[in-house]
């Protein structure tokens, strides 16, 4: 009998054991590989019942590694139990290994483009960037020293196998999933590039989970910030007494105008736009993708942003006289609207249907510097951190993605936050009383406030950025695990 990997092996030591001890060779016969995959199975099933549940599993899955994402074990036992019994008995995991061994073939064939039975830095580079996924000659080597159990610096069929064994991937454009990781994360603005779906993630539904998981993570987010993103509309039209005052006054003002309840004036509408926006935009995205695709060929970054912005100005769109509501909602007074539908309907009696529509211009124009500073700000900020801190690591983890979406966001807005306080005060020109065209409101601002006046509520703004993102990160995260996500 072949000795049973300790448990207390870290990943590494793992692959080493399974490379020299459990697995076979290309020239191994099919008993051997029956004899080599009960060791493995008998070292999951810790109990010795002949079946491997899923807290065995999960448990044997962490012992041995730590590289694989979280709940890879849901993956694995839908997979592979064949007679639903939420279980694998020796047979249903042989044929699941079989299985996914074949699959893991063709990923390393479509790697080994020169076909000399080795994978390198070069083919990895090429590899993500069909993928649209463009990496340094560092982070390819990080990868390929992830998997690399000779030093070679070279990743031949048995270290590929084994490093893939437990890893739920079923086709290259996974396991470039699992080397890139990819967020939904919403603080309210509604103009970032929309999130990548792999191909079994449409096929399987969980495409739509992750859009609920992200909706109901920018629903908390938008109400746990509304105070401050109320604050900042209030601010952007200086007509209005607190578009006059500091953060502290303009709380105080909310508070004497309506109470502590007025602090989420306007967030209903805010909150009930997340659905039909996120599923415009992102079905414009994959149309856009595809139209921007020559012969099936994975996009690269500047295809996606583009896609991006585009899908962006459709969704905004269709759903532009909720951002209109959701602005005269916010900016009333205590008593003037009784809720979205009587806003909407005082809003077309008494100024007409072209009221929904107004900033319209600004508003679409904002989306292209948002959209691609805060992919290019965020891309730059995490390839940067891969290849200087991350050592032997792909995955830069939770915190610093979270770090790079504040400052990625923050970039953004900064660059578009003028064109958003335009697009506010054109949408509030009734209750200034007064009527203008975008190019008069701009030399308006310049003339009498400066430079500084196309900044107004920036500060409330930016420091909503970092709770939202943090919020809507671990809401996100939450709600994933209770969706079965992984």
């Amino acid at each position: 009998m072949w000795p049973s990997p300790p448990r207390a092996r870290t990943g590494r030591a793992v692959l080493r054991w399974l490379r020299g001890f459990v697995l076979p060779t290309a020239a191994c016969q099919d008993s051997e590989d029956y004899f080599h995959y009960e060791v493995l199975f008998r070292d999951l099933d810790r109990n010795g019942d002949g079946v491997v549940d899923i807290k065995e599993l999960q448990e044997g899955l962490k012992n041995w590694s730590s590289m694989f994402g979280l709940f890879s074990e849901k993956d694995i036992l839908k997979a592979g139990d064949t007679n639903n019994d939420s279980k694998l008995d020796f047979e249903e995991f042989m044929k699941y290994l079989k299985d996914h061994e074949k699959k893991m073939r063709l990923a390393f064939n479509s790697l080994d483009t020169n076909n000399d039975g080795v994978i390198e830095t070069s083919e990895i580079i090429a590899a993500l960037k069909s993928l649209g996924m463009t990496i340094s000659e560092a982070q390819a080597k990080n990868i390929l020293q992830s998997i690399d159990s000779d030093g070679t610096m070279t990743v031949d069929w048995d270290e590929w196998k084994v490093y893939f064994l437990f890893n739920p991937a079923a086709s290259i454009d996974e396991i470039a999933g699992f080397w890139k990781r990819y967020t939904i994360i919403d603080i309210g603005e509604s103009i970032a590039i929309p999130d990548e779906f792999t191909e079994e993630e449409k096929r399987s539904g969980d495409w739509w989970r992750r859009l609920v998981a992200g909706g109901i993570a920018g629903g908390v987010s938008r109400t746990c910030t509304a105070p401050f993103d109320r604050l900042k509309l209030m601010m952007q039209v200086p007509t209005l007494k607190s578009g006059r005052m500091g953060l502290i006054g303009g709380f105080e003002h909310m508070v004497k105008e309506g109470g502590i309840r007025s602090f989420w004036r306007g967030n209903g509408v805010n909150v009930f736009k997340i659905a039909p926006e996120a599923a415009i935009r992102m079905w414009a995205y994959e149309q856009y993708k595809k139209w921007l695709s020559f012969d099936d060929v994975k996009i690269g970054i500047i295809e996606r942003f583009i896609s991006g912005s585009l899908a962006g100005v459709t969704a905004q769109s269709c759903i532009y006289p909720m951002e209109v509501i959701r602005t005269r909602l916010a900016l009333g007074k205590t008593g003037q609207y009784s809720g979205i539908i009587d806003c909407s309907k005082k809003l077309l009696k008494q100024e007409g249907v072209r009221t929904f529509f107004k900033g319209y211009i600004p508003n679409v124009l904002s989306i292209i510097p948002y959209a691609g500073i805060d992919l290019a700000v965020y891309e730059l900020l995490k390839n940067y951190w891969l290849e200087h801190f991350s050592g032997n690591s792909v995955d830069p983890g939770v915190i610093i993605v979270m770090g790079c979406s504040t400052l990625a966001h923050t970039s953004g807005q900064l660059a578009s936050f003028p064109l958003g306080l335009i697009r506010t005060r054109l949408q509030a020109q009734a209750l200034e009383q007064k009527e203008t065209t975008m190019i008069h409101l701009i030399q308006d601002i310049y003339n009498k406030e400066g430079k500084k006046g196309f900044f107004r509520g920036f500060t409330p703004n930016i420091i909503k950025v970092l709770p939202a993102v943090v919020i809507s990160s671990i809401t996100y995260e939450k709600v994933k695990r209770y969706f079965g996500l992984i």
